[in-house]
């Protein structure tokens, strides 16, 4: 006898609860990285079986918020202004707007790499790398950045800078965290500090939206 398939308000009902449940797994997880499955449920209001329906175990739900962190870099990239300009604006405009979905994602950094492992997130990176690479590599050839370094080298510097600062600072402890970490990104990068903020600045006001935290 062939089942049913589900209505459409199941199916509503269906995606909410898994909606809620993945965005309760941020928070709870954001706070207690060692948040049980049956803690999130009860978080989320959901019954035990609702949870392990949608997640029949905790890696497959840190997949799925690997998942979810994955669509919404490529939504920053994506949705975000041209990257064409120059390049002290356009790694602004980038640090900004990938800030934004490294902070609703930060408990990914350390649960993901002792969960899912280290290949698992090198692999939900590698667009952001892949986009910050292309602008260094087109600021040092014109000169607005240094070459100290290789531009490898330099984006893993960056990067590295990025995932300390999410995992050690809050944002609630601080004015403008976003802007803090664009300018630093620049300054590091060889653009001068009062140079530095000036870009932020104007980044902000012509895209307000790309200075969002979580």
């Amino acid at each position: 006898m062939t089942t049913p398939a589900p209505s459409a308000p199941l199916r509503r009902h269906a995606r909410s609860n898994r909606a809620r449940i993945l965005a309760v797994a941020r928070r709870e997880l954001g706070s207690s990285p060692d948040t049980t499955l049956d803690e999130i449920a009860i978080a989320a209001g959901v019954a035990r079986r609702t949870l392990y329906g949608h997640f029949p175990g905790r890696e497959a739900l840190l997949e799925a918020l690997a998942e979810e962190a994955e669509q919404a870099l490529r939504d920053a990239l994506e949705d975000g202004p041209a990257l064409d300009g120059r390049p002290e604006y356009a790694l602004a405009q980038l640090v900004l707007r990938l800030w934004g979905v490294g902070d609703r994602y930060r408990m990914l950094i350390s649960v993901a790499r002792r969960d899912l492992g280290l290949e698992r997130v090198e692999k939900l990176l590698e667009p952001a790398r892949h986009a910050v690479t292309a602008v260094l590599a087109r600021g040092q050839g014109e000169g607005t950045f240094h070459r100290l370094l290789p531009v490898d080298a330099l984006n893993a510097g960056l990067e590295a800078l990025s995932m300390a600062l999410l995992e050690r600072l809050d944002p609630e402890e601080f004015q403008d965290l976003p802007g803090a970490v664009a300018m630093q990104s620049l300054v590091a990068a060889g653009v001068p500090a009062l140079a530095a903020q000036e870009v932020v600045g104007e980044v902000r006001r012509e895209a307000p939206g790309a200075s969002s935290g979580a």
